[in-house]
């Protein structure tokens, strides 16, 4: 018994004198397990996978997160009133508008440029004919558009001729009498159009509303400054893509009139019309109740004029104030000519707009 409790216990050579704890042996055999030839292909290939899809994670959790945020943003636009926007944007009582559809947003950056040049962005209220315009403009530039219902089809609102062409442009007088009504000096523009000196300065005096001439025909330097007699269809060729108005009676009877002309020539497959006409009628029919002032053709060129007739073009060199890329149908086209003349400057000049670089 005694020799048994004191006998020396052996070890074979080949026992591992400190052997692993019972813990440490279970780990050893995961980290076996885990880093074993088919767990380490299984694991690159879920990092494959996982660096294909993480594009598109991080486009459907932006997502997840603009619906949480975009809603009220979307909402506070969407009840954005024209007397707000009016009240946001105006300088002195005035206020410079213009109308604008999604597909002609690129135009409208290119304006903007321009009116930032000549400082006077921060009075610019875009109407936004639909809701991704409002959007688009608001997020980049809070306050500076609003939509009056109801909203158009951005899509069928640019094509020239088009009935919603024609529904897009005959809102203009409803617009601008609306802004009348509310008290405001208002200048409308097209924003096909650039601003190359400060227009302010030509309107000049206090008369009702302040117009230029759609004819390409060059006029003398010192031409009169009244409506213009009518032409071969019996009425005045005046441009209704650059307006100034007062908030009196004479400007507001003129929008009226407007409004009451484009309900007489309704839009038709047959007689493609758009506003311009209905405007000039509305001028003629007021003629006599109204002050009316033309703008001078060295500084306020029609398209037809400024882009076909370099020679006109030099010789009045230093007195262009607006240039209207009109005379002419086609987005890439009058993109192309702006490019032409130099007056694209959305490629280069981007930054210079409030909206950026869309």
């Amino acid at each position: 018994m005694s020799n048994f409790l004191h006998q020396r216990q052996t070890y074979s050579a080949l026992t591992d004198p400190y052997p692993l704890s019972p813990r440490i042996s279970l780990n050893y055999q995961r980290s076996n397990f885990l880093f074993n030839k088919t767990n380490l292909f299984i694991l690159f290939s879920l990092l494959i996978l996982l660096g294909f899809l993480y594009p598109y994670l991080g486009f459907f959790a932006s997502n997840l997160f603009s619906n949480k945020t975009q809603p009220n943003s979307h909402s506070k636009w969407r009840n954005y009133s024209l007397k707000e926007a009016l009240s946001f944007v105006s300088q002195n009582g005035t206020v410079i508008v213009c109308a604008v559809s999604e597909p002609y947003v690129p135009f409208l950056n290119n304006w903007l440029i321009s009116i930032v040049r000549q400082k006077h962005q921060d009075k610019v209220l875009i109407i936004a004919e639909d809701y991704a315009t409002l959007f688009l403009v608001n997020e980049r530039w809070p306050g500076h558009a609003v939509l009056i219902p109801p909203a158009s089809d951005s899509q069928s609102a640019h094509k020239f001729g088009s009935q919603g062409f024609f529904n897009f442009t005959s809102r203009r007088p409803q617009h601008l009498l609306h802004i009348l009504e509310l008290g405001y000096n208002v200048m409308y523009n097209d924003v096909d159009m650039v601003w190359l000196a400060d227009p302010f300065p030509y309107l000049r005096g206090n008369h009702d509303i302040y117009f230029t001439d759609d004819i390409a025909a060059v006029k003398p330097l010192n031409h009169p400054h009244v409506l213009p007699p009518p032409g071969k269809k019996g009425r005045t060729y005046i441009c209704s893509c650059m307006i100034f108005l007062h908030p009196n009676t004479g400007a507001k009877l003129v929008m009226k009139k407007w409004i009451e002309e484009l309900e007489a020539q309704p839009w038709s497959k047959a007689k493609k019309s758009n506003d311009q006409p209905a405007f000039n009628w509305a001028l003629n029919k007021t003629a006599g109740q109204v002050d009316m002032y033309l703008l001078p053709q060295s500084a306020f060129p029609t398209g037809g004029l400024y882009f076909k007739n370099q020679t006109w073009v030099q010789e009045t060199k230093g007195m262009h104030v607006i240039i209207h890329n009109n005379y002419i149908t086609g987005f890439e086209k009058k993109i192309k000519r702006f490019r032409d003349f130099g007056l694209w400057f959305v490629d280069d000049h981007a930054t210079g707009s409030p909206l950026g670089n869309l």
